[in-house]
């Protein structure tokens, strides 16, 4: 089997772990949606993502309940270990320290808007991240939107490297006479606190009909729902503090709360693909009331 089968099958792994991370996900049922051994899989899991598949397992876990934590007031902690697949608040509370050096509680309570943040670590963001604190909360629309059945590349790293999976993702398109105009990137880790050469990134377009060859370049679906939409223009650098001020800014006092499925965005000049690289796209955050 080649390497771009064994990718094609460990995304139909991510694509099920994503979809509810408050499952199971025991190691001998991921190793059956892949069709290997459990020992194979474990082995072809850590080559094609680069680490364990229970510490890719506990990191989203963890990532997750950083941000219900911090963007869902209203639900206890037991809740939220409950929906990062966590059976007692005990063990989710050591594996929460552990990850966080503080307690659920501590994270909760303490004013991230002033921590640290691990995207303030490239020069660049961290200089329009402080240019950019003062502007207004971009106006946003609550729109149900459809769901989308895209072609997609998965990409490590929020930073000018998301450039090799666009050119992937076109480079097939072209060969299969793939229309490319409908363009999505779906932002998988928060980078305040998720460092950014650990950030999960997926490049898409949409699609008409079912990819006959899997391999590098998968399918999946978007989910369709109800989401606050923004729409943002910049360049290279601003998009990361952009986001992260309708994070910290927008969404606790919003009186809405984030779903679990993955925030994206819909470009319309797309900032990887252009020279000067240039943005101008719909931030879409999925979203519901609270209840």
């Amino acid at each position: 089997m080649n390497t771009n089968q064994h990718v094609s099958r460990i995304n139909d792994v991510l694509y099920f772990i994503h979809q509810d991370i408050s499952n199971a996900l025991l190691a001998k049922d991921l190793a059956n949606i892949a069709a290997y051994s459990e020992q194979h899989f474990h082995r072809l899991f850590k080559l094609v993502v680069g680490e364990s598949v229970h510490v890719y397992i506990r990191r989203i876990r963890m990532e997750f309940a950083a941000n219900q934590l911090m963007f869902d007031n209203k639900a206890s902690v037991l809740e939220i270990a409950n929906k990062s697949g966590f059976s007692s608040l005990s063990s989710f509370s050591r594996a929460f320290k552990s990850t966080f050096n503080m307690s659920p509680g501590q994270w909760r309570n303490h004013d991230y808007r002033y921590q640290r943040k691990s995207l303030l670590a490239d020069q660049e963001i961290a200089a329009n991240y402080l240019r950019l604190q003062t502007m207004d909360i971009p106006k946003y629309k609550l729109v149900e939107l459809p769901a989308r059945h895209v072609a997609y590349v998965r990409h490590q790293g929020y930073d000018r490297s998301i450039a090799n999976a666009w050119q992937t993702l076109k480079a097939w398109a072209n060969m299969e006479g793939r229309d490319f105009s409908e363009q999505f990137g779906l932002h998988h880790s928060n980078p305040a606190w998720v460092e950014l050469k650990k950030c999960r990134y997926v490049a898409c377009v949409e699609i008409d009909s079912p990819i006959l060859r899997r391999g590098v370049v998968n399918s999946m679906t978007i989910p369709a729902g109800l989401h606050a939409v923004f729409q943002l223009e910049g360049k290279y650098g601003e998009l990361l503090p952009q986001l992260s001020h309708i994070l910290e800014h927008w969404l606790p006092d919003s009186g809405y709360k984030m779903q679990s499925t993955p925030a994206y965005v819909h470009y319309k000049k797309n900032q990887f693909l252009t020279e000067e690289e240039a943005f101008s796209l719909r931030f879409c955050l999925p979203i519901s009331l609270f209840g």
